[in-house]
């Protein structure tokens, strides 16, 4: 017979290798984790034990160390599930930090390809136009001004 609410899952992570004993962590020493084993095993249908005061009050003692137990138990599992939950949704979220950085990857991938398409493009114009695009600020595209004409504008100021 097992507590109602025994979650197989938790006592296995409590109790497996590298971890806390079982025992420790519901606050049990060996003799009382005994004891408890015993009693619950005592099989009183059809029979009429007799049971000493001393029994007795051992008896409710183990009760009562149970009833404390069950609510560690209960505490535990709580805390477990709400472990569970936090890992299962840290691990959504970082299935969307990947999927966010795969796209991010990809529309990389497509600019660095559209700049060099175009980086292509501007050397080809260069190199086979022979000559650079007029400066705006210089009116007479490199030649000197007519005598007699107004000088060029200032360029604006490069901050």
């Amino acid at each position: 017979m097992t507590h109602p609410k025994f979650n197989p899952d938790l006592w296995m992570e409590v109790g497996s290798s590298g971890g806390p004993n079982k025992n420790l962590v519901y606050g049990l020493s060996n003799t009382t984790a005994d004891n408890l084993w015993s009693t619950r095993s005592v099989s009183t249908i059809g029979s009429s034990q007799s049971i000493s005061s001393s029994q007795s009050k051992e008896f409710v003692a183990l009760q009562q160390h149970m009833a404390q137990l069950t609510d560690k138990y209960d505490h535990l599992s709580a805390e477990y599930a709400q472990l569970k939950a936090s890992h299962a949704q840290q691990r959504a979220e970082s299935e969307q930090i990947k999927a966010s950085q795969a796209q991010q990857k990809a529309e990389y991938k497509q600019q660095k390809a559209a700049y060099e398409q175009l980086h292509e493009m501007v050397i080809n114009m260069a190199t086979y136009s022979g000559t650079c695009a007029p400066n705006p600020f210089w009116p007479y595209n490199h030649q000197p001004p007519p005598p007699g004409s107004p000088p060029p504008p200032p360029a604006p100021p490069l901050y």
